[in-house]
């Protein structure tokens, strides 16, 4: 005996403003057709379309806003919209949660030259070459922390909600975006953590870093700063002022 042949409905999908990145191009900024057969609720059909839930912060089905579980009907027409800055939609069903207290990161495999960046600004940001997938994902969630990553997939995962799909591959370009989206410009203290290592810097006299501090900077300069996770020593040398530079574009977004 056969089985009943499956039906196949429609939704019509339209994302609004950054949400297009994820989109392949005959779909973006425009209304379309999403055909389905199964019981979809709407992050599940927002995710098969290549978009994060993490980057998702309001969706409407035939004009009313509706959380993620909603399951998706015949005829259904969906709008989703990214993370708003300036308006105020406090009245309708806000999908992510509320930004975390103090910005902390982790970062995947291939950022970096990110992390040191961000660290340079301040920011407690975990960052290590093997880090797994499920660990990237444990730490986020564990800690509390905004998972930043290239791979859309790996945001998808439901345990996560703070987390960012970075668009660029250089790392400036990337930290300006970290900024930018996180409202973090207020928040930098640059020049407060060891770029190697993450840790926070301790204030040090010269006499208790001597041997590490070649001759010359000995003589120019008389502030010192210590990493107590790696042992490394810090003064504020002509690489400090290149650092300080690029600090101020970076936060002034230039």
């Amino acid at each position: 005996m056969s089985s009943p042949r499956e039906v196949t409905k429609q939704a019509y999908f339209r994302f609004y403003a950054e949400l297009n990145d994820f989109l392949p191009e005959g779909k973006r900024y425009r209304t379309f057709a999403q055909p389905f057969t199964d019981r979809n609720s709407v992050k599940d059909m927002i995710e098969s379309l290549g978009v994060p839930h993490t980057e998702v912060d309001l969706v409407l089905v035939n004009g009313e806003s509706v959380d993620f579980s909603r399951l998706v009907e015949d005829g259904d027409r969906i709008s989703v919209y990214p993370v708003f800055e300036s308006l105020d939609i406090s009245s309708v069903t806000r999908l992510r949660p509320q930004p975390l207290r103090e910005p902390r990161f982790v970062l995947d495999v291939h950022l970096g030259k990110l992390a040191r960046y961000l660290r340079m600004l301040g920011f407690d940001s975990l960052y290590r070459n093997d880090y797994t997938d499920a660990e990237l994902a444990r730490l986020s969630v564990e800690e509390r922390r905004i998972l930043l990553t290239r791979d859309p997939g790996l945001l998808k995962r439901s345990v996560i909600t703070h987390g960012y799909c970075l668009r660029s591959p250089q790392p400036l370009e990337q930290v300006k975006e970290v900024v930018r989206r996180f409202n973090l410009a207020q928040a930098a203290v640059p020049f407060s953590r060891c770029i190697h290592c993450n840790e926070r810097l301790r204030p040090t006299s010269l006499e208790a870093v001597y041997h590490q501090v070649p001759p010359a900077a000995r003589e120019l300069y008389d502030q010192f700063f210590h990493c107590p996770g790696c042992g490394r020593v810090y003064w504020k040398g002509s690489h400090y002022t290149r650092m300080r530079e690029v600090v101020r574009k970076v936060l002034h977004g230039e």
